[in-house]
C-alpha cells in the first residue's frame, strides 16, 4: 500500500469561549489560522476550510483564510473544503487559488463541489433550478483555466472567453483539483472523465458502503484511459483522552448544531443514542486516540483510500478543544494509524 496522507478540515463554524459566550466571527477566523498552524506542527499533510454563508460560520472566504495560514507555515498544503463552484466565477477561483499557490510557494490545492448549504445562490444572483447546470458549465470552464493556456469558452450561464489568458499564473506543476462528492454515481464519473482526483464526503452511515464508489472511479479512469488518480475521504471526528470524555466534551454543540439545521430540513432531534451509534458503526471518528485510530486503520483499508480528512469542528465547540484534537490527531492518532496500515 502506498504511503496514505492525513488531512484535517473545518467548516468555520462560529465558535464559542470558556463562558459559553459566542466570539466574534474575526476571532474566530483568527482562531482558524492558528489551528493550521498547530496542524503543520504536528505532522499533518493537508488542511482544508470550507465556505458557507450563513449567520452559524465565519468563513465565506476559505482562499483569504488559507492566505494567512499559507504565509506561518512551510509545508502543509492548503485547500478548500469545498469550493462552491456553481455560484462563484470560475476565473476568480482560478485566480484567488493562484495567489494562495503563490503565498504558499505552490502548496494550494481546490476541492470543488456544489455544497450541501444553498445560501450561496440567492446571495449571488443564481437560480437553483439551474443547480446541475450551473456546475456542470463551470467545471468545464475551470478545468480548460487550469492548462494555463489562453481560453476559449462558451456556455448558456456565462459570457464566452474567446482566446483569454488568465492571471496570475502558477510557477509550479498548477493547481492540484479534486472533486468533492457525496454519493452520486453520476459525479463520480464526471470527476474521472475530467481526470481530477476525488473526493468522498463520508457524512454518515457505515463508510464501507462507499466502496463500490471507489471501484467505480477506477473502473471509470482505466476506461477513460486516464491514469490512476488518488481517493480522498472526508469525515467529522473529535478527540479526547478517553472515548467518554470525547462524547461528553462533542455531544452538547453537535446537538445545537444538528437541532438548527435539522429544523430546516425536516429531520427529528438528534439523541445521545445516534451519536453514539454513529461513532461506534458510523463515519463519526469519536473517542480516544486508540479509539479512533483503530477504526480510521480499518476504514482506510477497507475503502482503499489514499487521503483521510477529519472534519475536526463541529457547532460551537470551543477554540481551545479544537486545538488538543489537533494534537491528539497528528501525536497519538496518526502514528497509530500508519503503524497498522504498515
Amino acid at each position: 500500500m502506498s504511503p496514505i496522507e492525513f488531512g484535517l478540515d473545518t467548516f468555520g463554524d462560529l465558535t464559542v469561549d470558556e463562558k459559553g459566550e459566542h466570539l466574534s466571527y474575526a476571532q474566530t477566523i483568527r482562531d482558524i489560522v492558528a489551528e493550521g498552524v498547530l496542524a503543520e506542527e504536528v505532522g499533518v499533510d493537508f488542511f482544508g476550510v470550507g465556505e458557507h454563508h450563513r449567520d452559524d460560520f465565519a468563513v465565506s472566504s476559505p482562499e483569504t483564510v488559507l492566505a494567512g495560514i499559507a504565509t506561518q507555515t512551510s509545508r502543509i498544503r492548503l485547500g478548500s473544503a469545498v469550493t462552491v463552484l456553481s455560484s462563484d466565477d470560475p476565473v476568480r477561483v482560478f485566480q484567488r487559488f493562484a495567489t494562495v499557490d503563490a503565498l504558499s510557494n505552490g502548496r494550494a490545492e481546490v476541492i470543488l463541489g456544489r455544497g450541501s448549504f444553498t445560501e450561496s445562490f440567492p446571495l449571488f444572483g443564481y437560480d437553483l433550478s439551474q443547480y446541475q447546470e450551473l456546475f456542470e458549465q463551470k467545471l468545464d470552464l475551470f478545468a480548460e483555466l487550469l492548462k494555463e493556456q489562453p481560453v476559449t469558452w462558451s456556455g448558456s450561464l456565462r459570457p464566452a472567453l474567446d482566446d483569454q489568458s488568465v492571471y496570475p499564473t502558477t510557477e509550479g506543476s498548477g493547481i492540484p483539483t479534486w472533486i468533492g462528492v457525496g454519493g452520486s454515481p453520476e459525479s463520480v464519473v464526471r470527476a474521472a472523465r475530467y481526470g481530477m482526483p476525488l473526493v468522498l464526503a463520508i457524512i454518515g452511515g457505515d463508510p464501507e458502503r462507499f466502496a463500490p464508489y471507489v471501484d467505480l472511479f477506477h473502473r471509470a479512469l482505466e476506461q477513460l484511459e486516464q491514469p490512476r488518480l488518488p481517493v480522498a475521504v472526508h469525515s467529522p471526528g473529535y478527540i479526547a483522552e478517553t472515548d467518554e470524555q470525547a462524547f461528553e466534551e462533542y455531544w452538547p454543540h453537535h446537538e445545537v448544531m444538528f437541532r438548527r439545521i435539522g429544523a430546516e430540513r425536516g429531520w427529528p432531534p438528534p439523541t445521545p443514542n445516534q451519536l453514539r451509534q454513529e461513532a461506534r458503526d458510523g463515519a463519526l471518528y469519536l473517542g480516544s486516540p486508540e479509539t479512533v485510530a483503530r477504526k480510521m486503520a480499518t476504514k482506510i483499508a477497507a475503502l482503499g483510500v489514499n487521503r483521510f480528512d477529519m472534519k475536526y469542528s463541529v457547532g460551537t465547540l470551543p477554540h481551545a478543544n479544537l486545538t488538543r484534537s489537533i494534537e491528539l490527531y497528528g501525536t497519538k492518532v496518526l502514528p497509530m494509524v500508519k503503524d497498522m496500515l504498515s
